[in-house]
């Protein structure tokens, strides 16, 4: 017999929205552990908000609607609340009942005032004739803490900022992340800050691709008890002759060398995660301040989509 294609509503209807996720899919084991971080917070958060008044969206809801967007690659707040208003696996996931009103999307922005136009407006008249364009000729006038940066030879400058991250080798996690100004040495001291910071003075190693073969950051490394695994930069000179290098054979000859230059570019996965699936191709946001908060934020949603795997007890 065949059934008919007509829909007729109910008068009532009892969703179990726990129910409808299943099991095995891998976004349980992400909330146990966003959540397990999210409670580590609940004084910080408590802190931030005012004893009276009217209650707020809980700020525990907003982090895990923010990990959908990444993890789904949700362009923009508007589009999330769209897909949360009908989507039962992001209202479990977020905390909603399938009764509850979603938020409108502008809880996710703020106005601080930053972009104003400078005095004569942005486009004021100004002379920029036999001047050589750089960070102290040009400046942004909706974010000034950008700059000027060039990747390399034959590329344009663009207004930017500098994400860096450190991995661990075993894994391919993200274990750091920093968001600075966009310069020549900026990769390499954000390295050593990292180390200042962390570094329990025992050995190990670093690696790094031929950007870091210097010899003033190779000696620096090797000061703070650091076995530097830097890929060897052989760029040939404008007079032929190959460049220099900083690392010895001491460093080269032992296996755990090359075995260094072969993970270390797992970096790429991560770098290349949160632009394409994280959304931070173009930047939404402005500021030095906010650029590092959605680096970290997005670093933290690459590594909860990796670990559940990595937890998984083996049979």
């Amino acid at each position: 017999m065949r059934g008919t294609d007509q829909r007729s509503g109910s008068l009532f209807s009892y969703v179990d929205i726990e129910a409808r996720v299943p099991a095995g899919h891998p976004l349980r084991r992400i909330r146990d552990l966003t959540n397990g971080a999210l409670a580590r917070l609940d004084k910080k958060f408590a802190g931030l908000y005012a004893t009276e008044g009217r209650p707020s969206i809980p700020p525990e809801r907003l982090l895990r609607a923010s990990l959908l967007q990444l993890f789904y690659s949700i362009r923009s707040e508007r589009q999330l609340m769209e897909r949360m208003d009908f989507d039962l696996l992001f209202r479990w996931f977020v905390g909603l009942g399938i009764d509850d009103p979603v938020w409108d999307h502008s809880v996710f922005s703020t106005k601080d005032g930053s972009g104003n136009p400078p005095e004569g407006g942005r486009n004021g008249e100004q002379d920029f004739r036999g001047e050589k364009r750089s960070n102290e000729t040009h400046e942004s006038t909706t974010d000034p803490d950008a700059r000027l940066y060039r990747k390399g030879n034959g590329h344009e400058s663009r207004l930017c900022y500098m994400a860096h991250a450190i991995m661990e080798n075993r894994n391919g996690l993200a274990v750091c992340g920093e968001v600075t100004h966009a310069t020549g040495t900026a990769e390499r001291e954000a390295a050593l800050a990292w180390l200042d910071e962390r570094h329990s003075r025992r050995r190990i190693t670093l690696g790094g691709d031929k950007a870091y073969d210097v010899f003033d950051f190779v000696k620096a490394l090797k000061e703070r008890n650091v076995t530097p695994h830097i890929a060897i930069d052989g760029n040939i000179r404008w007079n032929g002759i190959p460049r220099k290098t900083a690392v010895d054979r001491r460093t080269t000859r032992h296996a755990g060398y090359s075995i260094s230059q072969c993970i270390r570019k797992r970096i790429e996965e991560i770098f290349g995660w949160t632009k394409s699936m994280g959304g931070l191709a173009q930047l939404k946001v402005r500021g030095l301040e906010k650029a590092n908060a959605v680096f970290l934020f997005a670093l933290a949603a690459y590594d909860l989509i990796r670990l559940p795997k990595l937890l998984q007890v083996p049979p």
